[in-house]
């Protein structure tokens, strides 16, 4: 059956976690959208293991957190880097109980489960449609659409959606990217690893953070996922037959100083490249590309899966205000411009927390044994970088770094406050000093106002010296104001860069 179905304010092309989130940010905010995926069911495989505490406030956005704390195993003490003599050189600071986000600082999952509950949460919202089993085969621009052609499953035939926005989801090998035209820049890491996924059939004495094996003879990362699943990254060598590595007679020698087939039984092993890859050029007319089609980062941090999760929640707001006529499509221009640097600074740290535990030449690893943790282990945290320049006041941090989700003095968690919106938070004399008129700039753009934030808020804004902020809908920081009068003219910005029609609203009011 051949067939065009109704056009679509958004097309996702990929139903994996970040198609899935991006359809229900979008679906959450009101936007029609279809969703055109390749694989008929959910890959049953382990894959991405990993996200943190501000990827949990996007599942929070999203109206999923609950459903994910069910499927998550909540982390709390980080990541060691141990050498070959057993000596711990440097932690990636775990935390315990609740982060500046409202939630832990990381969980481990098992990838199935989260595409489940990431899909349920997408089909509940009535203007979302789902076409699994779909091969997009072309994507071409028909004035104010693109029209997205794909082949159903065998009976079904050639199927056209017209869409105001194509949303590229589709991961390393992406044809949305390849149909923009993007070139990739190499950040300089193609490793082999062989993955083993086990599930155990009886307790160890296995210790319950990650642990990077920094020895230059196997470079390893042995983890645990949840329940009864643990995770062996293992390096392959020079001299290795990578056809042979994924076989149990292989993989089981590797792991006898920890565990054998009489405690657990492979789930997956499977060999996996390591990539440090950035497109250059996320966006061409109504073609834009998020996650893996965009960016691939080693997995040393645990930010592969995160980074594309950001990606949603940057393009989600954006796409939302262009679609409602509230901002012009130059808006999306800026998704690239912020979120290439931050995701940069990831694959960069990721590259070199990489070389410590790759390191095989046995001279470079001793120099590194006492250059790193000589007297006690190095500690360390995963940063929170900067965006690039974009919706944001030029300067340097706090603007453009994400906001802290706090309990505000009700007791309220901040995103549950304010929701999907702009929003002021200040002092409570800073915000009663702004003029009627700006006052009424807020409510015609829909900003949130919050003057008694409680002491988290305050502390926050004693920090940086700030009298007031304003908080962007994705949570990242739009700009500082000591005063009322910087207030507005901060408010002015807002509205200039990404607000204007609504603005305009004022001046004929």
């Amino acid at each position: 059956m051949n067939g065009s179905e109704h056009h679509v304010d958004v097309a996702i092309v990929g139903y994996g976690p970040v198609g899935a989130l991006l359809g229900c940010l979008l679906g959450k905010r009101g936007l029609s959208v279809a969703i055109i995926e390749r694989e008929l069911e959910i890959l049953q495989s382990p894959r991405a293991v990993h996200f943190d505490g501000e990827v949990m406030r996007i599942f929070q956005a999203a109206g999923v957190a609950d459903a994910m704390t069910g499927i998550a195993r909540a982390s709390t003490q980080g990541m060691h880097f141990v050498n070959a003599a057993g000596k711990t050189l440097m932690i990636r600071r775990g935390m315990e109980g609740i982060g500046p986000h409202g939630w832990h600082h990381d969980y481990y999952f098992h990838q199935p489960d989260l595409e489940r509950v990431l899909r349920q949460g997408a089909e509940r919202f009535p203007t979302l449609r789902v076409f699994t089993g779909s091969e997009v085969t072309a994507i071409s621009e028909h004035g104010d659409l693109s029209l997205v052609r794909f082949e159903g499953p065998p009976g079904v035939g050639t199927r056209h959606i017209p869409a105001r926005y194509v949303i590229g989801c589709d991961g390393a090998r992406s044809l949305v990217r390849r149909l923009i035209g993007s070139s990739c820049e190499d950040l300089g890491l193609h490793q082999p690893w062989l993955v083993v996924d086990l599930i155990m059939r009886r307790d160890l004495s296995l210790p319950n953070y990650t642990v990077q094996h920094c020895n230059p003879e196997r470079p390893m990362t042995q983890g645990y996922v949840t329940g009864r699943r643990r995770r062996w990254e293992i390096m392959l060598m020079p001299g290795d037959d990578p056809s042979a590595m994924v076989e149990p007679e292989v993989v089981w020698p590797l792991l006898r100083k920890w565990v054998s087939p009489d405690d657990a039984e492979i789930e997956r092993s499977a060999l996996y490249t390591f990539h440090s890859v950035i497109a250059n050029g996320w966006r061409k007319g109504r073609m834009t590309i998020a996650g893996d089609a965009a960016h691939q980062t080693p997995p040393f941090l645990g930010q592969g899966m995160c980074a594309g999760m950001r990606d949603a929640a940057n393009l989600a707001w954006k796409v939302d205000l262009v679609v409602h006529g509230w901002a012009s499509d130059a808006l999306l221009d800026s998704y690239e411009s912020e979120r290439k640097p931050h995701v940069r600074d990831f694959i960069a740290l990721a590259v070199r927390v990489g070389a410590v535990i790759q390191a095989t030449d046995p001279r470079a690893a001793e120099e590194r044994d006492r250059r790193i943790g000589q007297d006690s282990p190095e500690f360390f945290e995963v940063p929170q970088p900067q965006l690039g320049m974009g919706v944001r006041v030029e300067g340097p941090p706090p603007c453009g770094v994400v906001f802290p989700q706090p309990r505000l003095a009700d007791g309220a968690l901040l995103d549950e406050a304010v929701g999907g919106r702009f929003a002021v938070l200040g002092r409570r004399d800073v915000l009663a000093a702004v003029p009627e008129d700006i006052r009424g700039q807020w409510n015609i753009m829909d900003i949130a106002t919050i003057a008694d934030g409680g002491d988290a808020v305050d502390g926050w804004l004693n920090l940086h010296g700030a009298g007031a902020v304003i908080v962007r809908p994705d949570r990242y920081v739009f700009g500082t104001a000591h005063d009322a009068e910087q207030l507005c003219v901060l408010t002015s910005e807002v509205s200039r860069r990404c607000l204007q029609s609504k603005t305009i609203a004022i001046r004929h009011d």
